[in-house]
């Protein structure tokens, strides 16, 4: 048998077949109807109490009748905003919220940064110790580390009525720690080898590589602890007496147990400070909200 025959006897290797995609039918009017009636009721639903809110706390009396949700002009007025400031001090409860706020979201940073990165890159004894420890935070309920806090930082540290005695306890974020940590861990190793050949330290090293290709878990970070202490209101209750200290959250829940039952309409006035309350939050999601959805999204389908 000659080559050619034996080429010609010899079956060609057929192609690779590419998988097929399958699409999708496009939806039909009808469905595109029901889906858009469907995100409308639900995007209602969940609209509908922040507009009672704000309507309830501009109307003069209170209507708790579903009527009350579309008032008559007549019976609208922003008293209810200058009433409740002038019993709680809506600037001085919203001045130390943000001080309150900032000052965990920047402990938040610094810490969480510092530890993801020495939990992923660095190598030391005891490291999967300490991360397993970070996972046992998890499901420790804050409440059952209550009294012990207070015994350390009110009796022996003497901070109560101080900012700082407010922030200590928030210091540390697990969750932020292993946030980072999943970041950390998906640079590759030979960035961080290359740059110590070269003789940078650790620090520079953090600052000048790291950081910046973790931007993503900055703003996640972020977007997910500032709420918490925005609305924390059992531990700054516990540790401030003095009224000029506390966040608004605790001077609103003080407002509603001792000075509504003698305001003029308690029911305007508390809405009022719900709606200064939450402003902030609102107004953030919104500026960040691509942000939010684009680490939401990304942090789901990191392995």
């Amino acid at each position: 048998m000659t080559i050619a025959d034996e080429r010609a006897s010899t079956p060609e290797a057929s192609p690779a077949r590419t998988p097929r995609v399958v699409k999708k039918p496009p939806l039909t009017r009808a469905q595109t109807t029901l889906r858009g009636v469907v995100l409308a009721i639900g995007a209602l639903a969940f609209l509908f109490p922040f507009y009672y809110m704000v309507i309830g706390s501009l109307q003069t009396k209170p209507d708790p009748t579903v009527a009350g949700a579309f008032p008559h002009p007549s019976n609208l007025t922003v008293e209810n905003y200058a009433a409740i400031d002038s019993r709680i001090g809506l600037l001085s409860g919203l001045l130390n919220s943000g001080i309150f706020t900032v000052g965990v979201l920047a402990c938040t940073l610094v810490f969480g940064v510092l530890v993801g990165y020495a939990l992923a890159v660095l190598q030391w004894r005891g490291r999967g110790v300490t991360f397993a420890l970070a996972l046992l935070v998890q499901v420790v309920p804050f409440q059952l580390l209550i009294i012990p806090l207070y015994v350390l930082i009110a009796r022996n540290y003497g901070l109560s009525d101080n900012y700082l005695g407010m922030i200590l306890p928030f210091a540390i974020n697990s969750t932020a720690v292993i946030i980072f940590r999943q970041y950390f861990l998906q640079l590759p190793k030979e960035l961080f080898e290359a740059a110590r050949i070269d003789g940078t330290g650790e620090f520079r090293l953090l600052w000048n590589i790291a950081l910046p290709l973790v931007r993503p878990a900055l703003v996640t970070a972020l977007l997910l602890t500032f709420i918490g202490p925005w609305n924390e209101f059992l531990w700054p209750f516990l540790i401030t007496k003095e009224a000029t200290m506390q966040p608004l959250a605790v001077s609103l829940a003080n407002y509603i147990s001792n000075v509504a039952a003698t305001a003029a309409n308690p029911f305007g006035a508390t809405l009022a400070g719900a709606v200064v309350l939450a402003a902030p939050v609102v107004l953030l999601f919104i500026v960040f909200q691509r942000y939010f959805i684009s680490t939401d999204v990304g942090s789901s389908v990191k392995g």
